[in-house]
């Protein structure tokens, strides 16, 4: 892709640092099969640490995390409660049917935001008939929800209303990094909340693979035999984990970057005639935005922005996302949103 592009399409299209290659060039290695390379082992305790669980597990991608988790947290016949917007029940091809037979419970999320008052009535009966209603799962931040941050006491009145049922709470934290960085609340905190938690290093931190979930010791050993049978057991993958610990020490705080960038996006879209941002108020790296219909389609204003060397993700008949990330600078943000003044 020429440099001369300024790629928005998500925060999954950065490129290795120098310092990262360095990083993995010199990790030693070894077969995590067997539990024996060094470095996926530093970094599943690195994890396990920062975010306050017993033990963490090393994975191919979030999707494989959270479909691991789901998994491990019920039976066939069970069921999960999501926001109709989320991450898992729209973008890992019906993983809960498919690999766990679970069927997914959506609801009207505010923006990805629920409730818990959303979820007081939505326990399925002990009745032969019935699924089981056993985990919910919340995204923080949530992509289709704007890059919304999910209000804490939203979660801690959620995660106690699932104590009180026997329910079980996983949260996809793909994005968990910004949350951190966006309020200042630790990642430990937010995970304090959660039996489970899935974090991704390839997305706003910028290492080339890689994902984790973290929790209690022996779900994350049950989890390790259903990474295997999902077939995501590496061999030597400390190369990919050097790119996650150098993430983890150099790339959190500089997320702070990334929302200041997409606020100028976000200013860009608010000012120009014919877009809208949705949801109004943009909290983190993502830049949703609806195009009128008087002015074109997603595709159109997509194809005049990319004429522009700016491209953006196309994400229904009318709406875009722009994302910004490591490789997006502050002079790359304004040069995107000097092309969105000027396409309608």
């Amino acid at each position: 892709m020429p440099e001369s592009l300024i790629d928005l399409r998500s925060d999954t299209v950065t490129r290795p640092t120098p310092a990262m290659r360095a990083a993995m060039h010199a990790a030693p290695v070894g077969d995590d099969v067997f539990r024996d390379d060094p470095t996926v082992n530093r970094l599943e305790e690195r994890v396990a640490l920062l975010l306050g669980k017993e033990a963490a597990l090393f994975v191919p991608s979030g999707t494989m995390s959270n479909q691991i988790a789901v998994k491990a947290h019920t039976q066939p016949g069970d069921e999960l409660i999501c926001d109709v917007n989320c991450h898992i029940y729209n973008y890992e091809a019906g993983g809960p049917a498919i690999l766990s037979g679970v069927t997914c419970r959506t609801l009207d999320g505010d923006y990805g935001i629920l409730d818990v008052a959303q979820l007081e009535d939505k326990i399925r009966p002990d009745d032969e008939h019935q699924v089981r209603t056993r985990l919910v799962c919340l995204e923080n931040t949530h992509n289709r929800g704007g890059g919304r941050v999910y209000p804490f006491e939203k979660i801690q009145a959620i995660h106690d209303w699932t104590r009180k049922h026997g329910l079980i709470l996983h949260l996809d934290g793909a994005r968990l990094w910004n949350a951190v960085v966006a309020t200042g609340i630790p990642a430990k905190k937010w995970s304090a909340l959660f039996d489970t938690v899935s974090v991704c290093f390839s997305k706003g931190l910028g290492a080339p693979v890689g994902s984790a979930l973290a929790g209690p010791r022996e779900l994350i050993t049950r989890a390790r035999r259903i990474r295997k049978l999902f077939g995501g057991g590496m061999r030597q993958a400390g190369i990919l984990a050097a790119a996650a610990l150098h993430a983890l020490d150099h790339h959190i705080e500089r997320l702070a970057d990334d929302h200041r960038n997409a606020q100028v996006i976000a200013r860009a879209v608010a000012d120009t005639p014919g877009l809208r941002l949705v949801p109004s108020e943009v909290e983190t790296n993502l830049v949703w935005f609806r195009v009128d219909r008087e002015a074109g389609t997603a595709k159109e204003v997509a194809a005049a922005l990319k004429e522009r060397g700016v491209l953006v993700h196309i994400s229904g008949p009318q709406t875009l996302r722009a994302c910004t990330h490591l490789d997006v600078s502050a002079a790359g943000a304004e040069r995107a949103a000097e092309a969105i003044r000027r396409i309608v």
